[in-house]
């Protein structure tokens, strides 16, 4: 099979060879129809991310096809042989540390996660634990599901954090913000778009979403927010939401990396404001915002990608080439 190998941080990735990868106990063995690229990704390339396994093929946003069942307690396969399911970023868990056990697998010490510890679908073939797949919903292509894999999970979870909040701040209008202003505006919340400034693309982007305005982040909104969810990994955003939300309101940073965040004073913390991460998901996201995401419905916008060119497609990420989500779709 051919896949896309990061075998040296901060370096390109690399197009090369190799055998097809063989099912494990447990594991089911994928053709991969499409995999998103995230920011993630980029994070890991950057060396930013800690002890990746190296060789490692990135992506964790994929949408596969059966090719090897995979036997359950009982006999009965989880997946049939052709069915598409979606492999997350979470790849595996304990079930046996304190965090499994009260219903917290997001944050197990020993997780592993797909295009990070473990290969992941920037490649023709990949293998994954069944456990942690997904069944894709039905009516979605392989291109429109895959953005759903992390983008939509993670925003999915961000927004979840913010309680019953109304009006709803997103910093970053990327791939999760697409999504999750959809599922916002379904559940009866108002949603404002926060984007660079003079970044007039991803302004209109937000609005055409959803967003009943738009700005940039360095503005005050029409209204106070009841919760702010940062999706752009710069720091530089906490203290300017924290400033956004109303007493009592809270700040939810839903990516897995972000710069260092500048001290800021206690007064816009001060009112019973809450600052806090997110972390990961857990399957119970996953089956969750699968079964929502229809009926709202969700809709991604996609840019696709070869295989080969997944190299181009981070890049173009990093500039802010292109709005909604990358999807790698192999020849």
């Amino acid at each position: 099979m051919r896949a896309l190998v990061l075998s040296e941080l901060r370096r390109p990735l690399q197009l090369v060879e190799r055998p097809d990868p063989t099912p494990g106990p447990g594991q089911v063995l994928l053709r991969v129809r499409a995999c998103a690229v995230c920011r993630t990704d980029l994070h890991l390339v950057d060396g930013e991310l800690p002890d990746p396994k190296l060789p490692i093929v990135p992506g964790h946003e994929i949408v596969g096809e059966v090719l090897s069942e995979v036997p359950l307690p009982g006999g009965a396969p989880r997946f049939s042989r052709g069915a598409r399911v979606g492999v997350p970023w979470l790849g595996f868990t304990c079930g046996e540390c304190e965090h499994c056990i009260a219903g917290r697998e997001n944050l197990c010490n020993r997780a592993r996660f797909t295009g990070y510890q473990i290969d992941g679908g920037f490649a023709e073939r990949v293998v994954a634990d069944a456990r942690y797949c997904f069944p894709i919903p039905e009516g979605y292509p392989d291109l429109q599901a895959a953005p759903l894999l992390c983008a939509g999970l993670i925003g999915y979870r961000t927004l979840r954090m913010a309680g019953d909040a109304g009006r709803i701040g997103i910093y970053g209008f990327g791939a999760a913000a697409h999504i999750v202003v959809q599922v916002a505006r379904h559940q009866g919340r108002r949603v404002l778009g926060f984007v660079r400034a003079g970044d007039e693309k991803s302004r209109e982007f937000a609005l055409a979403m959803g967003a009943e305005w738009a700005g940039a982040s360095n503005e005050a909104p029409p209204v106070e927010l009841d919760a702010a969810l940062i999706f752009a990994p710069a720091g530089e955003l906490v203290p300017a939401a924290l400033r956004a939300v109303r007493k009592g309101g809270s700040v939810v940073c839903g990516g897995i990396h972000m710069s260092d965040i500048p001290s800021f004073p206690y007064s816009i913390l001060w009112g019973e404001r809450v600052l806090r991460s997110v972390a990961n998901l857990t399957r119970q996201d996953g089956e969750e915002f699968l079964a929502l995401a229809p009926r709202v419905p969700v809709r991604t916008e996609v840019n696709v990608y070869p295989l080969e060119k997944g190299a181009a497609a981070l890049e173009d990420l990093r500039h802010g080439r292109f709005s909604g989500a990358a999807v790698l779709v192999p020849s």
